[in-house]
């Protein structure tokens, strides 16, 4: 298996809410987080390739950011009786690419 991560992740443990097209909003836990997606916890499967809102936030040089944007699932997979999924976002607003930017430094 080849690693597809095209930059750095961060540890980064926090609730999300996850919101698939033609689905109730769900929630779930970070585990990590990059500047391309996210790696979330989620009770349910999701299908590859399907587009979702997603809804977390983030503490930034001590202040709270919430971060609300379009994601697409990368993979999903069962681990330890929960399901494990990649998301990749799709296009972050300015205001929260430079949040996750200072986040990740």
């Amino acid at each position: 298996m080849t690693e597809q991560r095209q930059s750095p992740r961060k540890v980064f443990k926090t609730r999300a809410m996850l919101a698939v097209e033609g689905s109730a909003p769900v929630l779930g836990r970070t585990t990590d987080i990059s500047a391309q997606g996210v790696s979330i916890n989620l009770p349910n499967p999701v299908p590859a390739g399907q587009m979702a809102q997603l809804r977390f936030d983030l503490l930034v040089e001590g202040n709270i950011v919430s971060i609300n944007t379009r994601v697409k699932v990368t993979h999903c997979i069962l681990s330890h009786g929960e399901f494990k999924a990649g998301f990749q976002f799709q296009s972050l607003e300015l205001g929260a690419m430079t949040a996750l930017a200072r986040f990740l430094r």
